[in-house]
């Protein structure tokens, strides 16, 4: 009687790596599209402020040492929607050369508006949650410093091999690889439902890795909306998470959840 081997299984050590690295990259992508982009931004829906708190600072924790304050995020992001593909979008591929250079350049953006160094158009202010204090400390140096130190710190402890320590600098980027994959393959690649007046593209099922917000084509087209879904297969992860919130009543849509979910039929 033959005995078949079972199947072989990750080493712990692999497996603790593994659920830290898919852990951080999930909450990340989670709190950059649920609070950064959709609430700080464009303010689909409201919450109350007790709950806008607790988002913002699970925000902090989640990113880390690529914290962004919402602030900065939602003037960038308003400009990139009114000025979307032209030369004066901030952070649009049709700009840049290499995905390198598009984000670099959105860093130091980012920097001068944390920094209040850059004038903005009114149209582009208010609206947008802000906690003085926290965006001090998620954007000061050597706060940063501490949290990419922290990373390090379990690969150190628990990386059976040095190969894993590649992953670091991803964590430590976190935000800004979130933001060039959605922005530089959202305006690239993938098909379009919609006619606008830009070059967003949906990069569906690559989508599902940023839980929604690389179907650019439709969330361009109507940016109110708590779905990016349009078609029937399309999956927008943080939509539903946000159906799911507002029927427990902690954030109350805009725009009625049920008119969020466009057919493509109709563009």
């Amino acid at each position: 009687m033959s005995h078949e081997s079972p199947l072989p299984c990750p080493e712990p050590l692999v497996l603790i790596i593994a659920i830290f690295f898919v852990t951080h990259w999930v909450l990340a992508a989670f709190v950059q599209v649920f609070f950064l982009h959709r609430y700080a931004a464009h303010r689909q829906f409201t919450m109350s402020k007790g709950w806008e708190r607790f988002f913002y600072l699970l925000t902090y924790v989640v990113l880390g040492s690529s914290y962004l304050p919402p602030y900065a995020y939602a003037v960038l992001h308003r400009m990139h929607h009114a000025y979307s593909d032209s030369e004066k979008d901030p952070h649009s591929p049709e700009n840049y050369r290499t995905p390198i250079g598009m984000i670099l350049a959105t860093r130091r953006s980012f920097d001068d508006l944390a920094h209040r160094r850059t004038e903005i158009e009114p149209r582009f202010a208010g609206g947008y949650p802000e906690w003085p204090a926290l965006d001090r400390l998620g954007w000061w140096a050597p706060g940063q410093i501490a949290w990419g130190v922290a990373y390090a710190l379990v690969y150190i402890v628990y990386a059976p091999t040095v190969w894993l320590w590649l992953l670091i600098p991803v964590h430590v980027l976190m935000a800004l690889v979130h933001g060039m994959l959605v922005n530089w393959c959202g305006h690239r690649y993938g098909y379009r439902n919609h006619d606008t007046r830009d070059v967003s593209t949906n990069v569906f099922p690559v989508d599902l890795l940023v839980l929604g917000d690389m179907m650019q084509n439709n969330h361009h087209k109507h940016p109110m909306h708590t779905s990016t879904a349009s078609r029937w297969f399309e999956i927008d992860v943080v939509g539903l998470v946000i159906r799911g919130l507002a029927r427990l009543g902690v954030v109350h849509p805009r725009v009625p959840i049920d008119a969020s979910r466009v057919s493509a039929a109709g563009r």
